[in-house]
């Protein structure tokens, strides 16, 4: 494991991480295309959406062929669930399939925006935390649910920066450096990542990590625009370790104007 200089790693209920990048496995042209994305990425941690992705049936191509989850740490998540209760039932299968207990929760409201229904999210976070998950969590970018999210158990929040798969970039910079600033827990980045600056921009907020799942797998270069992506969050968190320069009104050059000749 590899950490940047004078950074300490990701840490994620009790587990040290030296990228701070998390990927899917979604949309990829091949479950093979998938781990040369992720062996660029130099990610640690995919998440694996229990509902679509195959995992068990050995007649068809399975994800486990060609990522080992014994190299890689599984992240179960709910995608496509729009209740409490779906959400729960995904989960407690992924706990018995394959002994997942560090899981991703999202609820979703509806098919056109899928923006987190965040009552139901709190309803089954409670739940899944009191079960024993360690939850990390897909959430609006709202701080004031951020901290119920916190406040009931959750190990990380994970607040979108715009539409899952949009390609938008982050919309919402001053709510999500409010999210950031209150936390105890990492906040990780989700959605809406359409390119490296937009990674750089999450990190350079102070994120401590960033998820993505389409701007790397409809990529016309998938492989390499993990790469990017991966060279990007490094970029985004040396540049918010290092802090920014003060913005100003005018000029001001970059030699003294004192002693010219």
């Amino acid at each position: 494991m590899q950490t940047e200089a004078h950074d300490a790693p990701l840490e994620i209920a009790g587990k040290a991480f030296g990228s701070r990048l998390i990927i899917g496995t979604g949309k990829y042209a091949s479950y093979a295309q998938n781990a040369q994305a992720l062996e660029a990425s130099g990610a640690e941690i995919v998440t694996v959406a229990m509902r679509r992705v195959n995992l068990t049936d050995p007649s068809q191509p399975r994800l486990v062929d060609f990522i080992s989850p014994q190299r890689f740490v599984f992240l179960p998540n709910t995608a496509g669930c729009f209740t409490a209760e779906e959400a729960l039932r995904t989960l407690r299968l992924a706990r018995e399939a394959g002994g997942w207990t560090l899981v991703k929760l999202e609820v979703l409201a509806d098919q056109k925006t899928l923006y987190p229904d965040m009552a139901e999210t709190l309803s089954a976070a409670r739940i899944l935390v009191a079960e024993g998950f360690e939850v990390m969590v897909y959430c609006n970018d709202d701080p004031v649910y951020a901290r119920k999210l916190e406040d009931v158990g959750c190990c990380a929040i994970m607040p979108l920066g715009s539409l899952i798969g949009s390609g938008l970039g982050i919309q919402n910079p001053v709510n999500l450096r409010l999210i950031i600033e209150q936390a105890r827990v990492p906040v990780i980045v989700d959605a809406g990542v359409g390119t490296a600056s937009d990674a750089t921009i999450a990190m350079e907020l102070g994120a401590h990590g960033v998820l993505m799942n389409t701007a790397i797998a409809l990529a016309k270069d998938p492989v390499r625009m993990a790469l990017a992506m991966r060279h990007a969050v490094i970029a985004g968190r040396e540049a918010f370790l290092a802090g920014r320069m003060p913005k100003k009104r005018y000029a001001d050059p970059s030699s003294p104007l004192a002693g010219l000749i």
